[in-house]
């Protein structure tokens, strides 16, 4: 159905996808994946034609992408791309008409649609009157009206509450069982390792994981060992032993470094932990994958603000640099026009006098600014300092 050989893109200085290669048949569920910004939507806009590759080639049915390409496809952005003002079944039926679905046809195909999302009694309803989750039934409607052949869903269970991920998961399997390939990007690795057939995982643009799901769990052995309890499992992290320790509340999934050493393990939880379950298993697809990605990096403090300066002198400040300047500008004029009256023995002097007002009013409203200036200062240094 889908062959992507070699797909690169760059950005000026940055490549956002570097060689990745995969193949999705008819009536499979291909997972994407990687951590953020590894370059998952950028290979799937390149898919769909929205950005051109640098070098690869993408192949449909051992063709390349035609304009009749756009209609045996459905897409769910990440990003909703919904006209608010419009009513539910409009916006539907806008989208069904660009995929070439007749008025006749997209009316009661909606409606069955919106009755399986319980989203019947809203067709009429605005789009913005909807909440988040229920939008994003909409536009998952919207990518199915058409009956594509090929499904890409960037982040379809996103707003999505359990119930109606339930539902969604039900369409995912009745559409694979039509026959229909299915792509979709999630970071909700439970989804996946239920639902996909194979996988690939993307890091910083370059594929590292690629192939099917139950070999690559294989290839990391059985390992891990989960745990079910009660009590404080935070002395897992440096026990002996031990390579990795993902803690929950009463839930911890342990990485070993030799899986023969588990029944050692289990003699040091006596009088620490109330064990309800002990099973060594294939490690998770979430573990996997911290395990190739790594880590989440540690979150870097945020530079201290500059503290407020404690001296008395008053900090440059672009209002008080205009006052200032206001102030120094009338005071010269004034100046000059005086020395030239003394000077000629003119007698007129209302233009100094009302020169010298105005620096007098000047001076006024830069006193004013000076004071108003300190009180923000202390105001802020009391948000700065400990």
């Amino acid at each position: 159905m889908l062959k992507v050989t070699n797909l690169r893109k760059e950005f000026d200085t940055v490549v956002a996808v570097d060689g990745v290669s995969l193949e999705v048949q008819r009536g499979e569920v291909f997972g994407l994946l990687g951590p953020n910004g590894a370059g998952k939507t950028t290979t799937i806009r390149t898919i769909l034609n929205i950005i051109k590759p640098d070098r690869g080639s993408i192949e449909f049915d051992a063709k390349p992408f035609s304009a009749e390409t756009w209609n045996v496809i459905g897409y769910l952005p990440e990003e909703r791309g919904l006209y608010r003002k419009s009513k539910v079944i409009s916006t539907i039926l806008y989208f069904a008409a660009l995929k070439g679905v007749k008025p006749q046809d997209a009316k009661p195909k909606a409606l069955r649609w919106l009755d399986r999302f319980s989203l019947v009694d809203r067709a009429n309803d605005k789009v913005e009157e909807l909440s988040k989750g229920n939008q994003q039934k909409v536009q998952l409607i919207s990518s199915l009206l058409h009956d594509p052949s090929l499904l890409i869903l960037d982040e379809p269970f996103a707003g999505l509450d359990p119930v109606n991920q339930v539902i969604l998961k039900d369409i995912l399997m009745e559409l694979r069982h039509q026959n229909i390939a299915i792509i979709f990007s999630t970071h909700q690795m439970e989804q996946v390792e239920k639902m996909c057939d194979n996988i690939c995982l993307i890091n910083k643009g370059k594929p590292v994981l690629n192939g099917s799901l139950r070999s690559i769990k294989q290839q990391y052995g059985k390992n891990s060992i989960h745990l079910e309890f009660d009590g404080d499992a935070s002395f897992l992290k440096q026990m002996p032993g031990i390579r990795r320790a993902d803690i929950y509340q009463n839930y911890a999934e342990v990485e070993l470094e030799d899986p023969s050493k588990s029944s050692a393990l289990l003699r040091h939880f006596d009088g620490k932990l109330s064990l309800r379950k002990f099973e060594l298993v294939e490690p998770s697809l979430n573990s996997i994958f911290i395990d190739v990605v790594g880590p989440p990096p540690e979150a870097k403090p945020e530079p201290a603000k500059p503290a407020v300066q404690k001296s008395g002198k008053l900090p440059v400040d672009p209002r008080l640099k205009r006052q200032l300047f206001s102030l120094a500008l009338v005071t010269v004029i004034a100046i000059v026009i005086i020395i030239s009256n003394l000077l000629k023995g003119s007698s007129d002097w209302g233009v100094p006098a009302v020169l010298l007002g105005a620096a007098g009013i000047t001076a006024f409203n830069l006193y004013r600014m000076k004071k108003k200036i300190e009180a923000e200062q202390k105001s802020s240094s009391h948000e700065v300092e400990p």
